[in-house]
């Protein structure tokens, strides 16, 4: 299909998501844009926020992480990243049962007014500091790994340059969250949650149709290419099975639950039981949805093998790294969904791929709306103070917070172009290890409050705590190998981040 025509479909959905943003939106003020005036349908919410969860890195990585080549074109856990998905599930009955009813109790429009009615100011702005610092390299990473399936596929082909791609996309997503925020997101991530699982089901559904196999042959088929196998046992690996779950389960606690983009649509519902409701549903819902990213991954794999495509080895900074090509086009990681799916390897009918970029459209808009609204609110609420300002009216209010909307769009813009730059192969590891680093402080900050009974001296050496913790994560991470007979530290960085900050509370606090 023509990249015009390609776009054509992308501008029409742009008009649908505008058409739902001007209908929720209207007589909406800045609760709406903040907590959605505490009105939020609690089916909704957990229905939208598996888009959020997933998001594009989700629809494009995980599929391709199917194919994770070894040594010698091995695939040691194939579907490995089931492992994490079974963390995610346990730390999400955590946020439901521990951080929730916290959150309710104390009636939080953002949820780091925790850490000040605990500990203080700067305990306050250090947690929503490193909130905005982890949700603004999360998202930004979610929107390149996007905007540039969009940009290589079609804006490129139409030779509009990179920039001027992530622009639009970001000029689109500040038009339609500028007013409603919370109130609008709601909806329109119910429909864009739609869309994606809709092509994700289909995209499905044609390959077996294509391969002339059912569910049951095709995971027999898998087997047999060494694509079904979950538990990593060698435990010095980055991907032990322990260390994958334990550290999915504390990657969900602190990137959901201390998490003001994904809070603050949780704490947009009436009342707590539905909240919890809502988490349990979303939870439940997400596992099975994985499941089908992975298969769905397994059969792109299998497709690939029946049109001629093979394992060989690409040097990348020096190194030979084994990957997957077809035609000299590389197919591994992110690379192999969108090559199947426009007919890069083979001529695929136009719906698939109309579908796709629908889908992958969808995909992105839930994380990146939802963290553009949650980096808004937080700034304004955590370090600006809006809602305790007596010196500005509520139409001042208002045209503050929409100049923080548009500043935080052009530092995604920025982050964008950084992660042009680093262009990594598979963006998915790089988001789950940047999430250990930054979210760490948080999870260190959290845990003393609700474990401890100690208080902290209201002053800067908290923020420095928070600080030197990542740094020697970094050093320790880097020299595991040496230090600990060949132990890799992976996904659990984010607990040892954790610890290191947790302790150097215990030894600053007092009874």
């Amino acid at each position: 299909m023509a990249p015009s025509t390609l776009l054509y479909f992308v501008i029409g959905y742009f008009l649908l998501l505008f058409i739902v943003a001007w209908y929720t939106s209207r007589n909406s003020n800045n609760d709406s844009f903040f907590i959605g005036n505490r009105n939020s349908n609690w089916m909704l919410v957990a229905f939208g926020m598996i888009g959020t969860s997933l998001s594009g890195v989700t629809f494009v990585s995980v599929p391709g992480s199917v194919g994770n080549i070894g040594k010698e074109g091995l695939v040691p856990n194939a579907l490995g990243y089931f492992q994490v998905v079974i963390g995610y599930f346990l730390g999400y009955l955590v946020v439901a049962y521990v951080l929730l009813p916290l959150y309710y109790k104390l009636n939080l429009t953002s949820i780091y007014n925790y850490l000040k009615q605990r500990f203080g100011t700067w305990a306050y702005k250090t947690g929503a500091s490193f909130f905005i610092l982890s949700r603004t390299v999360g998202a930004t990473a979610r929107l390149y790994l996007v905007i540039n399936v969009l940009h290589v596929f079609i804006l490129s082909r139409m030779h509009i340059p990179f920039y001027v791609s992530a622009a639009v996309v970001l000029i689109m997503i500040l038009l339609y969250t500028f007013e409603g925020g919370v109130k609008t997101i709601v909806y329109t991530d119910t429909l864009q949650t739609t869309m994606m699982i809709l092509g994700l089901i289909v995209c499905i559904g044609y390959i077996l149709s294509h391969l002339h196999l059912s569910v049951g042959e095709a995971v027999n088929a898998m087997e047999a290419k060494n694509l079904t196998r979950i538990f990593n046992t060698d435990i010095n690996s980055k991907g032990y099975f322990i260390k994958q779950i334990v550290g999915g389960a504390f990657i969900t606690i602190a990137m959901t639950g201390l998490d003001q983009e994904m809070m603050q649509k949780n704490i947009s519902v009436k009342n707590l039981k539905d909240s919890q409701k809502n988490m349990l549903t979303f939870s439940v819902i997400l596992v099975f949805v994985n499941l089908l990213f992975l298969l769905l991954g397994g059969l792109l794999y299998l497709y690939a093998y029946t049109q001629g495509a093979s394992f060989t080895t690409t040097m990348v900074d020096g190194v030979p790294v084994w990957g997957f090509a077809y035609n000299n086009l590389n197919l591994t990681g992110d690379n192999l969904f969108p090559s199947v799916a426009l007919g890069l390897l083979q001529s695929m009918p136009s719906y698939i791929s109309v579908i796709f970029i629908i889908a992958l459209i969808s995909a992105l808009f839930p994380s990146a709306d939802g963290a553009l609204t949650a980096l808004t609110s937080s700034f304004c609420i955590d370090i600006l103070g809006i809602k305790e300002r007596t010196d500005l009216n509520e139409q001042q209010k208002r045209r503050l917070r929409l100049s923080v909307h548009l500043t935080m769009t052009t530092l995604f813009f920025i982050c964008i172009l950084i992660f042009r730059e680093i262009n990594s192969r598979s963006i998915i590891d790089k988001i789950l290890d940047l999430a250990g680093y930054t979210y760490g402080p948080l999870l260190g900050l959290f845990t003393f409050g609700i474990l401890t009974r100690r208080s902290l001296p209201d002053n800067f050496i908290i923020a420095i705590i928070a600080i030197i913790s990542p740094v020697l994560c970094y050093l320790l991470q880097t020299n595991a190998p040496h230090l600990l007979n060949g132990y890799v530290i992976g996904i659990e960085i984010l607990i040892i981040n954790g610890l290191l900050t947790f302790t150097g509370l215990l030894i600053i606090s007092k009874k």
